[in-house]
């Protein structure tokens, strides 16, 4: 699954540009936010021109990967398992939730140039890691810009069909994991969980991310059959305009990575080498 920039005027998407920055917090556009990624990662989403959005219920591959990204919170569960929709008995608020989590999509950084980025991400590799210095201001700039009326449409098991995804960014909120609750009120939207981790367990990686939800209780068809989820998609991402207008501020080398092979790759996409 792809969501890419097309230009077509005529088209509307059905997704919408931070339709909940308000509840999200947003750093300044000054500020800069950190990417390590393998070298092998970086030269493929630069030669094919994306960033990677994982699923937020798929994050289980890596050691230390957070198993409850996106899901509500466990006291609040209690409260939503009992509540059903009228018109659907059998379908609860925590179904809804669970549902939306799965057609939930993030993209993370952090706001630190830690080491623990540096020892804990982008490990599998064979030629070493990178950092990628984005200003974040300039992103979100670009990214709306794919996103505006128009400009977008996903490609979906070889077909092009609407823009469902909704864009949103915000930093991590860390909380109490097993005392927070959310629903003492009324009942969150839940980008909320999207944008909220466990203090103990994941603090250390100040994080930001930028999120691609498709929420809604029904769901999407495509051709009369209903469309699935995968556990990732690509979002069309031009790295070579990001680095030549200064969106990549600066592209960091880990310690022990093949410098002058990463240099000489970057060479033959006419990119000129930082450091």
């Amino acid at each position: 699954m792809r969501i890419d920039s097309v230009f077509k005027k005529s088209q509307i998407p059905l997704g919408y540009i931070e339709p909940h920055a308000q509840l999200l917090s947003i750093p300044d556009d000054d500020e800069l936010l950190y990417k390590v990624m393998s070298v092998e990662n970086l030269l493929n989403s630069i030669k094919n021109s994306y960033l990677h959005f994982n699923r937020v219920d798929d994050y289980k591959d890596f050691p230390g990967a957070d198993l409850n990204d996106g899901r509500q919170l466990p006291k609040d569960q209690l409260v939503n398992d009992k509540i059903k929709f009228e018109k659907k008995p059998d379908f609860s608020v925590k179904n809804y939730y669970d549902q939306s989590r799965s057609r939930t999509y993030a993209c993370c950084f952090s706001l630190k140039n830690s080491s623990f980025i540096w020892e804990n991400y982008a490990n599998n590799n064979v030629k070493g890691k990178v950092g990628i210095v984005f200003k974040f201001g300039m992103l979100r700039t670009l990214l709306n810009e794919t996103f505006r009326s128009g400009n977008a449409a996903l490609e979906y098991n070889g077909s092009r069909c609407a823009q469902i995804f909704s864009i949103n960014y915000g930093i991590i909120e860390y909380i109490e994991w097993n005392s927070h609750q959310l629903n003492t009120e009324s009942l969150p939207n839940p980008i909320m969980y999207t944008f909220m981790k466990d203090k103990e367990n994941f603090s250390e990686e100040n994080e930001f991310r930028i999120s691609l939800s498709a929420l809604g209780i029904g769901r999407f068809q495509l051709n009369g059959n209903e469309m699935e989820f995968p556990g990732s998609l690509q979002l069309s991402f031009d790295l070579r305009r990001a680095i030549g207008d200064g969106t990549i501020h600066e592209i960091l080398y880990a310690p022990g990575s093949d410098t002058e092979f990463i240099k000489a790759e970057l060479h033959k996409l006419k990119i000129r080498p930082y450091r």
